[in-house]
C-alpha cells in the first residue's frame, strides 16, 4: 500500500498552537462507522455516545522533562539533547541539537527548568558523554549518573515541533488521571477530559481502566518509505496489569464495549490481544456479541505492532482520537480502523469546517 494515499494539505493556521480552556469545550467529530454519518458536537457531549456497561481504557503516562540544555565541556558549544527512552542504566536514545557531537564528546548539563539554552557559565549539575550515533540520526547518551532525580530541576516539557508557542502552564500537555512518567510526548486524546467529565462518566455506569504506554517522538515522524510495509515501526514500552486484563476480557465475554481513549490505548491492547487466545465459542456472552475476539494478557515490555489498513482488530470496538500528521502511522492505524476513505472525507470536512489539529486540536470519537 502506497504511502501517498496517507497524505493530506493542511492549512497552517489550522495546527492548534494552544490548548482551548476549559478542557472539555474543544469540538468533538463524531464518526458512525456503519452508517458513514459524521456529527459535529462539543467534547463534553462525549457522554452522548457512551452506554452504561461500556469499558473506557485510558493511558495514565506522564510527560517528563526530557528537552535538556548544556555545553561541551572542551569548547563550551552549545548542546540540547532531547531524551527518547533508557535504553539502559544511565545510558539514553536521545535527539541532540549542536556541533561535533561525536562519540567520546563530553557534555555538562545545569541549570533550572525553563531558563532555556542559555546555560553557559552556570555550574554543572551532572555530566554526560556520547557514546555513539544511532540509525535513526540520535546519539546514545551515557550520563555519570542517573539523570532521572534531576529531571525536574534541569529540563523542560518538550512540545511537539509543530507547536512554536511557549505553554503557560506545563500541566495543560498532561492528561488529569496521567500519574507514571515515561514519555516525552503527551496521550492526547486524554487531554480533553476534565477530572468532572470523568466523574459524569463513571456515573452514568461506564468502567474506567487503566494502563501505561510510554510515547516517543517518533509518533510524530511521517513515514518516508513509498510503501508502508517498508517502514520500520518504533517500539513503544507499555505495562497491562493482571486486574485490568481481567477487567477487559469480562467485559468483552459480558458483551460490553471497549472503548480506547487515544491511539497508544489501541496499540497496547490490540498488542496485549495479538498473542492471547481466541474466546470459545460458549463464551462469546448473553447475546454472543464476543464471539470471534481475543482475550488479552497482562504484559510489560516493548511493542512494535504496526497497524494499517487490513489489520483486524481483536480488542477495541470504539475510539476516541485526535486529528493526526500526514503519512503518520498514527493516520494509517485510525484509517484501519474505520477506513481510509471515510477518515480522509472526514478530514476535509474537519478542514472546511475549521477544526484544530494535532496534540492541543479538536477530537474524533469513532463509533
Amino acid at each position: 500500500m502506497r504511502t501517498e494515499l496517507f497524505d493530506y494539505e493542511l492549512p497552517p493556521q489550522q495546527i492548534a498552537q494552544s490548548p482551548v480552556e476549559p478542557r472539555d469545550a474543544s469540538r468533538l467529530m463524531v464518526v458512525h462507522r456503519a452508517t458513514e454519518e459524521i456529527e459535529h458536537r462539543t467534547f463534553r457531549d462525549i457522554v452522548d455516545y457512551l452506554r452504561p456497561g461500556d469499558l473506557l481504557v485510558l493511558n495514565q503516562t506522564r510527560v517528563i522533562p526530557a528537552r535538556l540544555f548544556g555545553w561541551k565541556t572542551g569548547t563550551g558549544g552549545r548542546v540540547e539533547l532531547l531524551l527518547l527512552k533508557r535504553r539502559n542504566g544511565n545510558t539514553w536514545e536521545a535527539l541532540v541539537r549542536g556541533k561535533g557531537l561525536r562519540p567520546g564528546t563530553r557534555i555538562a548539563l545545569g541549570g533550572a527548568g525553563g531558563v532555556g539554552p542559555e546555560t553557559r557559565g552556570q555550574e554543572a549539575r551532572i555530566h554526560a558523554e556520547v557514546v555513539r550515533a544511532t540509525k535513526a540520526g540520535g546519539r546514545l547518551i551515557r550520563f555519570d549518573e542517573p539523570v532521572e532525580p534531576l529531571l525536574e530541576e534541569l529540563g523542560v516539557i518538550p512540545l511537539p515541533p509543530y507547536i512554536h508557542e511557549p505553554l503557560e502552564d506545563p500541566e495543560r500537555y498532561q492528561t488529569v488521571y496521567g500519574r507514571i512518567e515515561g514519555s516525552v510526548a503527551a496521550s492526547t486524546a486524554g487531554l480533553h477530559f476534565t477530572p468532572e467529565l470523568l466523574v459524569d462518566v463513571r456515573r452514568m455506569g461506564v468502567e474506567l481502566a487503566f494502563l501505561t504506554l510510554h510515547i516517543g517522538l517518533d509518533t510524530f515522524r511521517p513515514v518516508k518509505e513509498e510503501r508502508i510495509q517498508d517502514h520500520q515501526i518504533h517500539t513503544e514500552w507499555y505495562e497491562l496489569t493482571a486486574p485490568v486484563a481481567e477487567q477487559i476480557n469480562r467485559a468483552r465475554l459480558e458483551g460490553r464495549r471497549v472503548m480506547a481513549v487515544g491511539t497508544t490505548v489501541v496499540r497496547a491492547l490490540e498488542s496485549a490481544g495479538g498473542a492471547a487466545s481466541p474466546l470459545a465459542a460458549d463464551d462469546c456472552g448473553p447475546q454472543g456479541e464476543a464471539c470471534g475476539w481475543r482475550t488479552v494478557s497482562a504484559y510489560n515490555g516493548p511493542t512494535d505492532l504496526f497497524i494499517y489498513p487490513g489489520y483486524d482488530f481483536r480488542v477495541v470496538e470504539a475510539m476516541i482520537t485526535n486529528f493526526h500528521l500526514p503519512r503518520s502511522t498514527l493516520l494509517m492505524l485510525v484509517s484501519a480502523f474505520a477506513g481510509r476513505e471515510l477518515i480522509l472525507h472526514a478530514y476535509q470536512e474537519a478542514i472546511g469546517l475549521g477544526y484544530r489539529f494535532f496534540s492541543f486540536g479538536d477530537a474524533m470519537v469513532l463509533l
